[in-house]
């Protein structure tokens, strides 16, 4: 049986995201699309696995600033950028972190973010998703810095209009957590003090409740995930190919 996660030297948060069961008795297909945390760290054996899973297409949703401090590199695949959540602005991130912290738990925070988020970049999240369904021919990697929040809600759109059931969207989201534990905790250990200790706790958690109520919340206001990708500009063309790379004909 093949499984979803993949060992790529270099990176921690490598999976596949095949072999989720639909709503209407299909399958995702292996091979298709993979999510990582971000390839740029790959060693050359890493990439050679890259290559050799048949990945064709990257699609790389971190801020310009990210990608500055990535060294020169030739690449053999299409390389898509799209900062999914626009220029990096800390003042923002500081008012959603607040906002997240008035929530009572690891779920409401991540979720009063994510939605916010989903909202304000509701056009890239839409873009993003084209990228994946209009790619080439081949494998597409999905990846950001960790691999985690903006890997996680395209790959949790992209899985959802497929048709996997909301539980197992969000199942396959909590996986991180675990698979990012020793960079979070080193990421913990580097703070100053308690109380930023316990803000990057919170936002190193990827607990499925989150992804749940968001998935809930978010088919809530526009009916379903396909409507709120169409209010962010995608045709139903898009739609279809997105729904296409990840399921047989």
């Amino acid at each position: 049986m093949r499984q979803r996660r993949l060992d790529w030297d270099g990176c921690l948060n490598v999976r596949d995201l095949g072999g989720h069961d639909t709503e209407n008795g299909r399958t995702t297909v292996f091979g298709r699309v993979v999510r990582a945390d971000s390839i740029r760290r790959l060693s050359d054996e890493g990439w050679s696995a890259l290559v050799e899973y048949g990945i064709r297409t990257v699609v790389d949703l971190r801020f310009h600033s990210e990608l500055e401090a990535d060294a020169p590199r030739d690449l053999d695949v299409d390389v898509f950028h799209l900062s999914l959540f626009g220029e990096r602005d800390d003042e923002r991130w500081a008012k959603l972190d607040a906002l997240g912290s008035a929530e009572d738990d690891d779920a409401g925070f991540t979720r009063v973010i994510y939605l916010e988020v989903l909202e304000e970049h509701r056009a890239n999240l839409a873009r993003a998703v084209a990228a994946v369904g209009e790619a080439a021919p081949g494998g597409v990697v999905v990846h950001c810095q960790a691999g985690k929040d903006r890997t996680g809600l395209v790959t949790a759109l992209l899985l959802r209009l497929a048709g996997v059931a909301p539980a197992d969207v969000a199942a396959d989201y909590a996986v991180s957590e675990r698979n990012l534990a020793s960079l979070v905790a080193e990421w913990i250990a580097e703070a100053e003090d308690d109380e930023e200790r316990e803000r990057r706790r919170r936002i190193g958690a990827t607990p499925a409740d989150a992804m749940r109520g968001v998935l809930d919340e978010l088919e809530r206001r526009y009916g379903d995930v396909g409507s709120y990708l169409r209010a962010g500009g995608a045709s139903e063309a898009v739609l279809d190919a997105a729904r296409a790379r990840l399921l047989e004909p």
